[in-house]
């Protein structure tokens, strides 16, 4: 099982990101999956998560700003972020189902 997430960077607050997270080892469509993330002296933190049927959720920090989707096709999984604060500052993890397996992470910076 293979997670790579992509996509990172340092951003002015307000701006958008859009993470990618491309996965191997496994049948991706028959998993729900997530993104956590996990910010620099904090335990890591749910953020959101698509199911099987396409059904997403999220948390209350994210609500209206974040957009999760996937590409079954692709095998990759998105997390598009707006209107970024930088409270939103921390390594986002690509995880599959249970929290079974997670990425290697990539960093997001969001400073002015």
């Amino acid at each position: 099982v293979h997670l790579v997430e992509s996509g990172g960077g340092m951003v002015l607050p307000g701006g958008s990101l859009r993470l990618s997270c491309t996965a191997s080892g496994f049948t991706f469509s028959i998993y729900d999956m997530s993104w956590v993330r996990q910010a620099p002296g904090k335990g890591p933190e749910w953020v959101s998560a698509i199911n099987t049927g396409d059904n997403t959720y999220y948390a209350d920090s994210v609500q209206g700003r974040f957009t999760i989707s996937r590409d079954n096709a692709k095998n990759t999984l998105y997390l598009q972020m707006n209107s970024l604060k930088s409270e939103d500052t921390a390594l986002y993890y690509c995880v599959r189902g249970i929290h079974d397996f997670w990425g290697q992470g990539t960093q997001v910076t969001v400073s002015s």
